[in-house]
């Protein structure tokens, strides 16, 4: 599909507003132009919200919220699952403007928008399941339980490489929980926010809860920083870099706010002398290359153990040599583009660091000249012990270190300051059982003979350490986004206190 095509059927305009709060409203704030990645073109231009526009968007969150908490789990769940229908039926154009405006490829736009599709069905049987606990009181003719309430306005501020699923991750959940919210896309990809709030605004309409899906595509002065330090706002939902998690943390933290916070993925596969090694090919290509490597469950450090590092290595070297790169619209492309200039740049920077670290290039290491921001995948062969492999590159760049055995492999892959994901690649039960084990791996996701990345959604994601310890999508992260109430009922006509104590 062309720019014109994708735009004409999810009836997106060339110049539009980036803020809607039940209504779209006429933005007066600076024109914030998105570029393809894939040619280094403006796709087009929008409307930055206000500082005025915010206020709108946190008032009408509060108001439509008084309203929305009110009305039934089951509805919400019910409004959520029209929004699920809606994507499916517009699922090849999203999934195909996320290609055009972010730069994976088609089929993984395409899986992005079926994630959020998911996610709905996912949040309609929650919606009756929100269950809470009866508790045994020790107080004659007094029950005890525990139930959930709807928590308020939710702040969602999600990053470029995900811009429908992470959203979706939140808002849908929410939704079904008795939340309203504000979202703030990444300014890299404002018209897939703004074709995802149309969905939802189509769904909403005339049902006087319009205001329950707000959107702010707004800079920090305007809407980043106002969200975060809003007292209105109970809990903000962040994912992005550990150095914007960390502020972001504080600062809610310093009003005594909710943070959910979902940073930076340092991502490695141990694969031990026993691994199917074809098998390991396959999860570590795709884990590293899938998106460009701008997925935060990339493959980063391919930990492999020493008799088969050499055989491991020209495997990959000659699967990388094989991978079509271009144009992620086009029909057998397999990587596209980084999202800018900048990422280019940062990852030719951290490839001559590796280099001077003690790094042995093995494969690819050069951007690709033309129009677009490209970037071949690239193998390093690098000792643990170097710096660089400490940091998160987000990119196309797995650094390959050898081991002598699974507890060193542990000590490496524990080894880094974050701790999102996690795989091994064995046949061995002792070995697979060990790397899932307290002593094992230090992950919010540990995986066996499957890669870092392509998490599904039933399960909680989220990670460690400086990944920020929140849960998003599967299990019970629905509690992220309530608060938790104990009720005691004394049926008595007598009021004993608890402990037994005895007061007059």
């Amino acid at each position: 599909m062309t720019r014109d095509q994708i735009f004409a059927a999810l009836g997106l305009t060339d110049h539009t507003s980036g803020a809607y709060v039940g209504e779209w409203l006429e933005t007066t704030g600076a024109p914030l132009e998105s570029v393809s990645p894939a040619t280094g073109d403006v796709i087009g231009a929008i409307a930055q919200a206000t500082r005025d526009d915010y206020e709108k968007a946190i008032t009408t969150a509060e108001a439509t919220f008084k309203e929305w908490r009110m009305v039934p789990a089951p509805k919400r769940g019910d409004y959520v699952r029209q929004i699920g229908n809606a994507l499916r039926d517009q699922r090849r154009e999203l999934g195909a403007l996320v290609s055009l405006e972010m730069g994976k490829i088609w089929p993984e736009g395409e899986g992005e928008v079926q994630e959020a599709i998911d996610i709905a069905d996912f949040a309609v049987g929650l919606s009756r399941q929100l269950y809470g606990l009866t508790m045994a009181s020790e107080r004659p003719r007094h029950r005890m339980y525990e139930q959930w309430q709807p928590l308020g306005p939710v702040g969602i501020i999600t990053a470029f490489n995900f811009p429908v699923a992470v959203w979706s991750w939140n808002a849908l959940v929410a939704a079904v929980c008795g939340d309203t919210m504000i979202w703030k896309p990444s300014p890299m990809v404002p018209f897939t926010s703004i074709a995802v709030t149309k969905v939802c605004q189509e769904v909403m309409a005339g049902t006087g809860f319009e205001g329950v899906f707000g959107l702010a595509v707004g800079d920090l002065e305007n809407v980043g920083t106002p969200m975060v330090e809003d007292r209105r706002i109970p809990l903000i939902s962040a994912t992005g870099s550990t150095r914007m998690g960390a502020q972001v943390g504080q600062a809610v933290a310093g009003r005594l706010g909710r943070s959910l916070l979902e940073l930076g993925g340092n991502n490695a596969i141990v694969v031990m002398d026993d691994a199917d090694i074809e098998l390991a090919v396959r999860g570590a290509l795709f884990a590293a290359a899938g998106t460009a490597g701008q997925r935060c469950t990339s493959l980063r450090r391919l930990i492999v153990h020493t008799d088969i590092a050499d055989r491991l290595a020209k495997r990959l070297a000659d699967a990388y040599a094989q991978i079509p790169i271009g144009d992620p619209l086009a029909e057998g492309t397999l990587m596209g583009p980084l999202i800018n200039q900048d990422s280019v740049d940062n990852a030719l920077s951290a490839l001559q660091i590796g280099l001077e670290q003690g790094g042995e290039l093995l494969y690819g290491g050069e951007a690709i000249d033309g129009p677009g921001f490209y970037f071949q995948p690239t193998l390093v062969k690098i000792p643990s012990t170097a710096g660089i492999v400490q940091e998160e590159t987000f990119g196309p760049i797995m650094w390959m270190i050898e081991v002598s055995s699974l507890d060193e492999a542990i000590e490496v892959q524990n080894g880094v300051r974050q701790g999102l994901s996690s795989a091994i690649f064995t046949d061995s039960l002792r070995n697979a059982e060990r790397f899932l084990s307290a002593e094992g791996s230090d992950c919010g996701i540990a995986n066996v003979n499957i890669g870092t990345s392509g998490a599904e959604i039933g399960g909680a994601f989220g990670g460690e350490k400086e990944t920020g310890g929140g849960r998003e999508s599967g299990s019970d992260s629905w509690k992220a986004y309530m608060r938790r109430q104990t009720v005691t009922i004394n049926w008595s006509n007598d009021l004993p206190l608890a402990q037994g104590i005895e007061f007059g």
